[in-house]
């Protein structure tokens, strides 16, 4: 930390982070809607209060700023989870087929 500190960098880490957590919901999202439908949606939820609390609990400032990026595109999540249902009904995204037996 204190290289990045030292350099400057912090700002460019939280932001690279922050980019990756974004586009790491997006599959999240996708693949939870796929496989269980819009009832995934209370694992973002459990997802956003943890990282909530941690970001609150970490003293570190980096570790608190990405764990609330990780909490609030968790309950961001939870709305797109919805959305995403709406885009497979559009026939945007493949729709799961129920096995049958």
């Amino acid at each position: 930390m204190v290289f990045l500190e030292t350099y400057h960098l912090s700002g460019l880490l939280v932001g690279l982070s922050t980019f990756l957590i974004i586009g790491l919901f997006h599959p999240l999202v996708i693949k939870g809607e796929y496989y269980f439908g819009v009832r995934c949606w209370w694992i973002f939820l459990v997802m956003g209060i943890i990282g909530s609390v941690l970001s609150v609990i970490i003293s570190d400032t980096i570790v608190s700023i990405l764990m609330g990026v990780l909490a609030f595109s968790s309950f961001w999540s939870i709305g797109e989870v919805f959305e995403q249902r709406k885009r497979v009904e559009k026939g945007w995204f493949p729709k799961r087929e129920k096995k049958n037996g």
